[in-house]
């Protein structure tokens, strides 16, 4: 047989993220190795007090296929940070909502005792304002004055385009909790979404008037203040990441949110938690580099199209 003839009995190259090394170009994949982690997430639980039209980890009042994190869990790993040497500086929640988790306030506790930055994700909804978590934050905030920074999602600045995306009324109940935490003393972020079509300047102007209206002392044109993150759509058409592309795209591979960061997860029935490579992987295995930080210093291989989207185009990181 020829090699014409043979080549049609050949493996056909693999679909588009589906080879760990190879794009469906046949070309080599983009890997991010972990420079500096400067960066520990935890993931609190997927339960949350609402259900979000595009929640990219699919929490809602049901979920709980990551269950709750607790302090023990979290302790060990800050051991582990210090065992490892990492140079890790903050320390980030996020979930669901992390103030569904009975030990919010005492994980927090937990990691400002060590000396770290903690960065919470919260919705600044009804679990935030409990009187026994807003009696435990009162305390955080005394113990640690400034070192815990609230990051509220705002996923629009007008209240009828949050509310398409969190519910009737969210709008106005996220707005109560970032008062209270406005008139309490807390330092505050805001995390909004490009979904509108808006331009980024047009955008950061909407959230500028938003907090002028408010008395809000956040600056929207402060990526660090004002995050806009880019839909994620595991569905969507996105090119692959080649290792030629750091060039093309004039960005290098310690740019990217997993080359300095990594997140816990503690799966519902799992003996002990895990650590995936980011804060947008928890549910696939092929993201989780084992129990210990020790295991997730390895590589990264940008193998899904939120690798490609959110990170490397779209230029985003959960970390502050």
């Amino acid at each position: 047989m020829n090699d014409r003839n043979f080549s049609r009995f050949k493996a056909r190259p693999p679909g588009k993220f589906e080879h760990p090394d190879i794009t469906a170009k046949g070309e080599q994949r983009a890997v991010v190795p972990l420079v500096a982690a400067t960066t520990l997430w935890f993931n609190t639980g997927t339960l949350c007090n609402i259900q979000c039209m595009n929640c990219y980890i699919e929490s809602s009042p049901r979920n709980d296929s990551l269950a709750y994190i607790t302090v023990d869990d979290v302790v060990t790993y800050l051991n582990q940070i210090e065992e490892r040497g990492w140079p890790t500086k903050e320390i980030g929640f996020t979930g669901g909502e992390p103030y569904m988790n009975p030990q919010m306030n005492a994980m927090t506790g937990a990691c400002l005792e060590r000396g770290y930055d903690v960065l919470v994700l919260t919705n600044a909804m009804r679990p935030m304002m409990r009187a026994q978590v807003r009696e435990g934050l009162l305390a955080i905030r005394d113990a640690w004055p400034g070192k815990l920074t609230l990051r509220v999602s705002v996923d629009h600045y007008l209240a009828e385009k949050h509310d398409q995306e969190r519910g009737t009324g969210s709008f106005n109940s996220t707005l109560q909790g970032m008062r209270w935490l406005r008139d309490n003393g807390f330092r505050l972020a805001v995390a909004g979404r490009t979904m509108w079509g808006e331009t980024e300047q047009q955008g950061r102007a909407g959230y500028a008037a938003f907090f002028a209206r408010h008395g809000f002392e956040i600056d929207a044109c402060n990526p660090a203040e004002t995050v806009l993150f880019p839909e994620m759509d595991a569905q969507a058409e996105v090119p692959e990441i080649t290792a030629a592309c750091w060039n093309i795209l004039d960005r290098k591979p310690s740019e990217v949110m997993c080359a300095s960061s990594r997140m816990v997860v503690k799966r519902k029935g799992a003996e002990r938690p895990a650590v995936v490579t980011c804060t947008l992987l928890p549910y696939d295995p092929r993201f989780e580099m084992g129990e210990t930080l020790a295991e997730a210093e390895g590589p990264v291989k940008l193998n899904h199209p939120h690798c490609a989207k959110f990170c490397v185009l779209g230029g985003a990181s959960c970390s502050a």
